[in-house]
């Protein structure tokens, strides 16, 4: 078993991890020689199915197992992502699979280029053998290597195979998202106020707060908060409903006139103001804030409303070439499921 890799976006990286970090401690770290995926299974909350390119994050790549050159490991992703915090500014950063007292690792070398030049600029009338002279005698750019290890476990191919993505029913309304780090500032506005009424009204804080999330097929999204205290929404209008692809839907081109989301546009209207039209599910305001920390990556998000029952947001990352070709999949659960 074997697996190494030179990381090329180190930021990236390091993002999303922090970003799976805030919805579980584990993830399902899959190697193989197409992709790379993460996946985390709370025991409640947001489930994450991370597929990503291997370009994404790796430059150079390899990975060897007797099981068809996959390897599964269950990953730390707090220790992963304080070590690759500490490579944020590295000339280069490596990955591989070791190991040390029978205890398997994840080994994270990284090099920094440090200077032992003490001044900070030469005089005004030096030249460049100068300068070259000046740096023999005072030794230049030195480089740093150090390696951080997060022990980790490696999963046997049978523990993983029964591991799917939950399976959910054709959605109601499908609509591009608003900018991720623009909600979660309106839905910790949102969680705030209403811990802030519960303490009013008991003393404690304690109850789950829990916005509605609602979308037509018209261009309109609506965050609200309903409490005995208090009722707020902010709406959203002009949004993207992307039309469906024949090839991806069942029975393709008639498949899609008896697609739930093709009756919907036959209700609501374009400014909101409609009862009609709307798909809602119920969600936990902090769950919801945590997911939306992904928005720190950029990318297009595509959210997938099954009335009352999920939300299923597909995260687009963004790649030099403008294709997508990395997802992130998060499956809520409606409260009302």
């Amino acid at each position: 078993m074997r697996f190494k890799a030179q990381i090329h976006n180190i930021q990236t990286f390091t993002k999303l991890t922090a970003s799976l970090n805030s919805l579980g401690p584990l993830a399902w770290l899959k190697l193989s020689d197409e992709q790379v995926c993460f996946t985390i299974i709370p025991e409640q909350g947001t489930q994450v199915w991370a597929v990503l390119s291997i370009d994404t994050i790796f430059d150079t790549y390899a990975v060897q197992s007797a099981a068809n050159n996959v390897i599964n490991l269950e990953v730390p992703l707090g220790p992963l992502n304080r070590a690759l915090k500490s490579a944020l500014n590295a000339t280069s950063a490596q990955m591989r699979l070791t190991k040390k007292d029978s205890i398997p690792l994840l080994a994270l070398t990284i090099s920094t280029t440090s200077s032992n030049n003490s001044y900070s600029a030469f005089p005004a009338g030096a030249n460049r053998d100068d300068n070259a002279i000046f740096d023999d005698h005072f030794g230049g750019n030195r480089e740093t290597i150090i390696t951080q290890e997060v022990p980790i476990r490696v999963l046997a191919p049978d523990v993983v195979s029964g591991l799917h993505e939950p399976q959910t029913r054709e959605p109601d309304v499908h609509i591009v998202l608003p900018p991720l780090m623009q909600l979660k500032s309106i839905s910790d506005r949102f969680t705030k106020l209403a811990m802030a009424g519960a303490r009013a009204g008991s003393g404690t804080a304690t109850t789950r707060t829990r916005l509605e999330m609602a979308a037509n097929m018209h261009g309109c999204l609506k965050m609200s908060l309903k409490t005995d205290a208090m009722s707020i929404s902010s709406v959203w209008t002009d949004l993207v409903n992307p039309e469906l692809d024949p090839s991806q839907v069942a029975n393709g081109d008639i498949g899609i006139v008896e697609h739930p989301s093709t009756r919907m546009k036959l209700l609501g209207s374009a400014d909101g103001q409609s009862d009609e039209g709307w798909a809602s599910v119920s969600i936990d305001g902090k769950d919801w804030g945590k997911v939306m920390s992904v928005g720190r990556l950029g990318g297009r998000v595509i959210a997938c409303f099954c009335h009352e029952h999920a939300l299923i947001l597909y995260v687009y990352l963004p790649t030099d070439s403008g294709e997508d070709e990395s997802v992130l999949t998060y499956y809520i659960s409606s409260y009302s499921a």
